[in-house]
């Protein structure tokens, strides 16, 4: 006989979790201001205003989405609920493993729509520019950077994300001493700005001939991108100094032959970006003033926030006992469960490299 007992649990669980969330997200609200937002798209004069258009389309998309997956969830409820009545009356094995396919990929889907909820933060739905430079441990710390660097660009592109490069320093001898890149799509910011602060690896190093273990440590800066039309910061150009040089690494007859590359230092604050990407100096420059932006709009953030940890954090340098993540190689470990480390609190304690746990364990004890 076909029993269904750890099927209907699991549904009761998932129902619970999606009550949870759809109340947390406040849908009729969410309904209500998409209405407006549609009917302001739907003006005859709305692209009079450009600045105004564009803040209501990027506010309308992942409004609409969210809204969307929403009923999709629900009705996707629904559906397992008849299936489940479906297989208590048939006793069909092939209604039954139909069912669990069903479950196992509606579950998969609670925990993502969960996890969404929790990114409520004033840019957590920006792009997310992430900066990454070695630090003490020589070549091992800077090809321990390139490392991270593979590893944050293969995470965007699983989860549909696209990378450009923005800044790009070559190592001595291997690897990269600093790199800047653009992670593009909805809630970039939101899902990797835990990811900020010093980052540790263990291992037998391949640059060692006597096959000795080494530490090496790199750091990971992660801010929102601010767009013009979300932004009222404003650059006085008394405060700014604009520095151009020759692009660095592979180029062509254009790229390495010009001052193309644009290094900005705001006096005020002593922030200091720079962007080599492009093949153009002007483009170079209004990238660059973007991530200037973004900066002190962050920067404002940080000060705004009652707990100022939240966002920023101390600042530590790239070296021991700074870290807030290991990747121990040798002796290899690996933490096996996630869940104890987020029941207890432990979020360093989760260092096997699955960013996904990470960010998860960060975002449900509300780092």
């Amino acid at each position: 006989m076909i029993t269904t007992d750890d099927q209907k649990q699991k549904i009761r669980d998932a129902e619970q979790k999606l009550e949870e969330a759809t109340a947390s997200l406040d849908l009729p609200a969410l309904k209500e201001e998409l209405a407006e937002l549609t009917a302001q798209m739907e003006a005859p004069d709305f692209w009079n205003d450009v600045e105004n258009a564009n803040k209501v389309t990027k506010r309308e998309k992942p409004l609409k989405a969210k809204i969307t997956l929403c009923e999709k969830l629900h009705s996707s409820l629904e559906d397992l609920k008849v299936l489940v009545e479906m297989v208590d009356e048939e006793q069909d094995e092939e209604l039954l493993t139909e069912l669990n396919t069903e479950l196992a990929d509606f579950e998969k889907d609670i925990n993502d729509f969960h996890l969404q909820t929790l990114l409520s933060g004033t840019y957590d739905a920006n792009n997310a520019i992430i900066s990454l430079h070695a630090g003490a441990g020589g070549t091992e710390a800077q090809d321990w950077a390139q490392m991270l660097m593979r590893m944050y660009t293969r995470w965007a592109e699983r989860h549909g994300y696209d990378v450009k490069v923005l800044d790009y320093l070559d190592g001595d001898d291997a690897g990269i001493k600093s790199v800047t890149m653009r992670i593009e799509g909805d809630n970039a910011y939101g899902y990797l700005r835990n990811e900020k602060g010093v980052h540790r690896l263990v291992r037998i190093s391949p640059f060692d001939s006597n096959a000795r273990r080494h530490t090496s440590f790199a750091s990971l800066d992660v801010m929102p991108e601010i767009d013009d039309a979300d932004n009222d910061i404003e650059v006085n150009p008394d405060d700014i100094r604009v520095d151009t040089y020759r692009s660095s690494g592979a180029g062509g007859q254009h790229v390495n032959k010009t001052s193309s590359a644009i290094r900005i230092t705001h006096f005020p604050t002593g922030i200091v970006v720079q962007c080599q990407n492009e093949r153009s100096q002007l483009q170079n420059r209004e990238t660059a003033m973007r991530m200037l932006k973004s900066k002190l709009a962050e920067k404002r953030e940080e000060e705004r926030m009652a707990e100022l940890a939240k966002i920023k954090g101390d600042q530590k340098k790239i070296e021991w006992g700074s870290q807030i993540r290991s990747y121990v190689f040798c002796p290899y470990t690996m933490v096996k469960d996630h869940r104890t480390n987020v029941e207890t609190g432990n979020i360093n304690a989760v260092m096997d490299g699955d960013i996904d746990e990470f960010i998860k364990a960060c975002l449900i004890q509300g780092f």
